[in-house]
């Protein structure tokens, strides 16, 4: 018997997904919302370049921290909406474009905000997408009276927190950093609030794909802009850029070795789930932050850039250190004892000291090998003689 597939309503009845639905993936919407907000990465990262080759560094990483919070919270919002709720009615998609559109025009006022010190674009765009979150949040609450009192917290925390963030936009420029990191704990704390009644049944494979898929795609954005970088250099005559542009792929390719080496698990406590979705923060901000980074390394090689090979090297080194210790604590450290453990963040600290040397792109670029390798001995299967020793265990 064939089955029949129903026409795509305009609405349904916003109910939950099961925590245990089978083959639950990502949907198309959900990458084309992920390839839209690229373009917010992009920005930000190429901003964080320019600024990094000028030597403005204390600049450029305040800056950068802050318009990346806008595009990371609204991404991470939406995906764990998405995996608990998305109904793919006419409504919901209508909605998620407009989160898109609010996406669009964060990008759009990126490179004011690391020019001039102006985030009033930027939290237009944030507010639009905030806000278009509320209606999913509201349809939730109609439809789930199961996770009733989670939706409502949502919606209102949302609403609130917005308020806040329109209401910096008038406030004196001496409170612009300490207004940001209030309101920052304060949309932080929503979920941890909302959740607690009831969390809602968002699904944890297919937070874990989605994450996976995100950071697949701000890596991409590495790759964009440092080969963008290197083509600009070879199309003037400096044909000079090859050592380094293998440096840079190494780089890119160990990065992404690390993350999807070993199967990735999310815990359904809320404590532990806040802590790994919260901790991707600096996963996804310290790999874009990489791009910007190798991107200036070439200019710098070019003679471009208004700072020395060490500065240079410390824009690689540091937003690398960062990601491994990161994915160290996310998905390592609690999998790993002794050596294997300790591999991560040791090489974090030896790549810290890489900018002292004489090549400090290269030199990152060998201890992310060496880290790799470290990685693949470890996961060699037990001689046959060792396993045939092994006492038997509960499948056996």
């Amino acid at each position: 018997m064939t089955e029949t597939r129903s026409v795509r309503p305009w609405y349904r009845r916003m109910t939950g997904h099961r925590r245990d639905e089978p083959h639950r993936s990502a949907t198309t919407l959900e990458l084309f919302f992920d390839l839209c907000f690229v373009v917010a990465v992009a920005q930000a990262a190429t901003s964080l370049h320019h600024d990094v080759s000028e030597g403005r560094f204390g600049h450029a990483v305040g800056s950068y921290l802050m318009v990346f919070f806008a595009i990371w919270w609204s991404w991470m919002n939406f995906t764990w909406f998405a995996s608990a709720y998305d109904t793919d009615d006419d409504v919901y998609r209508i909605t998620t474009l407009v989160q898109i559109s609010g996406a669009l025009i964060i990008a759009s006022g990126v490179p004011r905000a690391f020019a001039e010190g102006d985030f009033s674009t930027i939290t237009y765009g944030y507010v639009v997408m905030r806000l278009a979150a509320v209606v999913h949040w509201l349809r939730a609450a109609i439809g789930d009276p199961d996770h009733r009192a989670a939706a409502i917290r949502y919606a209102i925390g949302i609403t609130i927190v917005q308020g806040g963030w329109l209401l910096r936009l008038v406030l004196p420029e001496d409170w612009r950093v300490p207004s940001f990191v209030v309101l920052a704990l304060a949309d932080l704390l929503v979920p941890v609030i909302a959740e607690r009644p009831g969390m809602t049944p968002w699904h944890p494979r297919h937070i874990v794909e989605r994450y996976g898929l995100f950071t697949l795609i701000v890596l991409g954005e590495v790759v964009l802009a440092t080969s963008v970088a290197l083509q600009t250099g070879v199309d003037a005559g400096q044909h000079d850029l090859w050592s380094l542009a293998a440096a840079d792929a190494v780089i890119v390719f160990a990065l992404w070795w690390l993350y999807f080496d070993r199967p990735v698990e999310v815990s359904t406590r809320l404590s532990e789930a806040l802590f790994w979705g919260y901790g991707h923060y600096l996963v996804f901000a310290s790999v874009a932050a990489v791009g910007a980074g190798l991107a200036a390394a070439v200019d710098q090689e070019r003679h471009l850039a208004h700072l020395s090979r060490t500065a240079v090297g410390y824009a690689v080194a540091v937003p690398v250190a960062v990601y491994l210790l990161t994915v160290w604590v996310l998905h390592v450290r609690r999998r790993e004892r002794g050596a294997r453990a300790a591999a991560f963040p040791a090489t974090a600290g030896l790549v810290l000291l890489a900018p002292l040397g004489p090549a400090p792109v290269h030199l990152v670029a060998v201890l992310l090998v060496l880290l790799v390798a470290s990685t693949a001995v470890a996961r060699r299967p037990a001689r046959p003689e060792t396993a045939a020793n092994a006492p038997e265990g509960p499948g056996t």
